[in-house]
């Protein structure tokens, strides 16, 4: 009825697909920017041998390969390559300096010589910077309960790619780089991107370095403005995961006869049916009562398998399909649509099968039904409900046989001698065991159906009594039905019943938000009655706790490992304020989107600072490659050559700036470009919108804000008497390569 293979089949394909198609993007970026094939062979050589090596560890972890370990890889991709983009693009300028500085080409010993020098030139910060992506995961190991269990593959996977893209960018790469940058290289003013970048950057620079506290007003107020939709944002635990199948389970009062579930079953199998983008419809009434998983009758589970989604009506989502089902309604029962797997993890953990639920605490069943039936009437109308259901704690039918004492006596019977009938009678006992080979089988005895199958015929059944005479059992016991408890809950010394929420918005904290202030105004609570909601709500808040405590804790470690690359807390600032910024580009395309926030999205924020911390530090290292170099020439004596230092480390080293942002960016969009219904994507798109968000605001606020905050920070080391000289340096040219 409900097979996972074909689930886990389509996920594992969907990131394979997704792995290919990054690597592939992020090569033609390469390529595209460097101009040189077998240049952009050192980073595309790099990316898979990191990705293979990233497996053994997950091998000896006992890791399988599925949405979460994959991912984890899929997000890293793009910033895998950072350091062999960095490197090669470096080498080239390099080699483009020999050739501009001796007029002629290197040999082949003053090449390699010109390719090692430049790799030593950014090999540390570079280092660093991947370190820094690396460490920054860590936190996520803290995630405990499902979110723990989801997000730890991925932080695995993340972690191991990452380390090896920076083993290798300090080992392989040099190698690599040696061998293959050689022939002619197109120099960098001759690329018609590059040349596009710098007409287009460089009066940007020129403006904001005029205007550079206006720059900086401008990114505060953009930052604040940012607050508008961070505020629109709804929250959920977990964005489902599309598994292809629901799981119908409608739920009735308890006191359902078998013949009745059964017809009821199959007028919604065939309602089912009807849909078009059905394929199959399995529904089953009640199961054993086992210790384990017990059913009643009331409770339906219909297993409903999709067509793929290329069957489907034009236009037709799942939202739609849901919506379709939830018209076909039996009265009494309230719908209940989920995915099999979530409903079952639900179920286990929680004991609940909705979303969302409440537990109605309290000292009596009775008063507990009440106030939960109470609850369903003032939500069943509510909007974004999609059902809801009390769970009836005193609906249960029972047969009662009440033993006279004084009676049984008076046939010399005791109360165990009569109960011993009654169990034979209805429920069986075991008379002795039957041998086969070294098999043993009990064999169990009872009346047939036509001695027990109603009150009146109960009532027949004969006790034997110890002279040999039998005696109806009417005579002995009263026989009549009660009503009771079907089951009884309880939860800290305490009696609680439940009440089924199915909520068709995905912003579960607003719904209960709202839900919760209509129960105040309708739901009268007894004397120490209360309630608490359950569910996704309630793991969406311990999530929430943990984060409070990760997410700075994730801030410090970037913080501390700039630092140790850095040795100045004024740079470690300046690398770690693309952070806030990014969370301007991060919010703005989750609000677009109209996502949640969420664990995944959470996930996705803590990447994000890592791959901040890296363009940051990216950033700085040019800018003060530019500094170091001027103050060697003797050149940093005023404003006017402050000016043009920061024009010639922000726009003229614009290529590896742009190259590392676009390897992250385009290496994500292969992500994004995913079908909805896609097994997987939903996920790893929570997960993947705030990357790219982030990164895009960051890159353009780095690229304009640094250098204002540069010049800021530098004016103070300059001589006193040139810090008011050049001020209308600002428009100077950027120099010539």
């Amino acid at each position: 009825t409900y097979d996972r293979s074909h689930l886990i089949k389509r996920a594992i394909s969907t990131l394979r697909e997704k792995l290919i198609e990054e690597s592939i993007v992020v090569a033609l970026v390469c390529i595209l920017f460097l101009w040189h094939v077998r240049s952009a062979l050192v980073a595309i050589i790099t990316l898979p041998i990191a990705i293979i090596l990233s497996f053994v560890p997950m091998l000896h972890l006992g890791l399988t390969s599925n949405i979460m370990s994959l991912g984890g890889i899929a997000i890293a991709i793009g910033a895998m390559v950072d350091a062999a983009i960095i490197m090669v693009e470096n080498a080239h300028k390099a080699l483009e300096h020999f050739r501009d500085e001796h007029k002629r080409e290197p040999d082949a010993g003053e090449r390699v010589e010109a390719i090692i020098g430049a790799a030593k030139s950014v090999g540390r910060p570079l280092f660093f910077s991947l370190l820094v992506i690396t460490v920054s995961f860590i936190p996520v190991f803290s995630l405990t309960a499902q979110e723990g269990r989801l997000f730890k593959p991925l932080a695995y996977t993340k972690t191991f790619s990452m380390f090896f893209a920076a083993l290798l960018g300090v080992t392989l790469v040099p190698v690599l780089m040696t061998l293959l940058i050689r022939g002619k290289i197109t120099p960098e003013f001759k690329n018609p991107v590059n040349r596009f970048l710098i007409w287009v950057y460089e009066p940007c620079v020129n403006f904001v370095l005029r205007f550079r506290w206006l720059t900086i007003i401008g990114a505060v107020v953009l930052l604040l403005v940012t607050l508008i939709p961070f505020s629109r944002l709804g929250s959920e635990f977990m964005p489902p995961l599309n598994e292809g199948t629901i799981l119908y389970m409608p739920t009735a009062v308890p006191g359902m006869s078998i013949n009745e579930a059964t017809k009821i079953l199959q007028i919604q199998d065939r309602q089912l049916r009807k849909i078009p983008e059905v394929e199959t419809v399995f529904g089953k009434a009640g199961q054993a009562e086992t210790p384990t998983d017990p059913a009643p009758l009331s409770m339906f589970e219909t297993v409903v398998t999709l067509k793929p989604p290329s069957e489907w009506r034009p236009g037709m989502t799942w939202e739609k399909i849901l919506a379709e089902m939830n018209t076909f309604k039996t009265p009494g029962m309230a719908n209940i649509f989920w995915m099999p797997i979530q409903t079952r993890t639900e179920m286990l953990t929680t004991g609940f099968r909705t979303a969302l639920g409440l537990k109605v605490f309290g000292d009596d069943l009775g008063k507990i039904q009440e106030v939960a039936i109470q609850i369903e009437k003032a939500l069943s109308d509510f909007p974004n409900t999609r059902s809801v259901f009390a769970e009836r704690t005193a609906g249960g039918y029972f047969l009662d046989f009440t033993v006279n004492r004084e009676e049984a006596a008076r046939y010399g019977l005791t109360v165990g001698d009569v109960n011993d009938v009654i169990e034979t009678a209805i429920g069986g006992k075991t008379i002795t065991t039957t041998v086969e080979a070294r098999e043993r089988y009990p064999v169990n005895a009872r009346y047939a159906r036509d001695f027990r199958q109603d009150l009146d015929a109960l009532k027949r059944v004969l006790v034997p009594t110890p002279t040999g005479a039998q005696v109806p059992i009417s005579l002995l016991a009263n026989i009549e039905y009660k009503t009771g408890p079907p089951s009884i809950r309880n939860e800290n010394g305490k009696l609680v019943g439940f009440v089924f929420v199915d909520p068709s918005a995905s912003d579960i904290d607003g719904y209960v938000r709202a839900a919760a202030e209509r129960i105040r105004e309708r739901v009268q609570f007894p004397a120490g009655y209360y309630i608490e909601w359950a569910g996704q709500f309630q793991y969406l808040k311990a999530a929430e706790k943990r984060l409070q405590i990760v997410i700075p804790f994730t801030l410090l470690i970037i913080f501390v490992l700039i630092y140790m690359n850095t040795k100045s807390v004024t740079k470690t600032a300046l690398v770690l304020l693309a952070v806030p910024f990014s969370l301007i580009g991060a919010f703005w395309m989750l609000y677009l989107l109209d996502y949640n926030m969420s664990v995944a999205v959470w996930v996705g924020l803590i990447a994000l600072a890592g791959l901040d911390a890296e363009t940051g530090v990216i950033m700085l290292l040019y800018l003060d490659h530019a500094w170091d170099k001027f103050r060697f020439e003797g050149r940093m004596n005023n404003m006017r050559d402050l000016h043009d230092a920061v024009l010639e480390g922000a726009v003229q080293r614009i290529r590896p700036k742009i190259m590392t942002v676009c390897a992250i960016l385009f290496g994500l969009l292969p992500i994004m470009w995913s079908p909805a219904t896609q097994t997987g994507a939903d996920v790893m798109k929570r997960i993947a919108t705030p990357m790219i968000g982030g990164v895009i605001t960051s890159a353009i606020l780095e690229l304009l804000l640094y250098p204002v905050i540069y010049v800021i920070w530098r004016r103070r080391s300059l001589p006193e008497q040139g810090r008011d000289e050049g001020r209308s340096a600002a428009g100077t040219p950027a120099l010539a390569s």
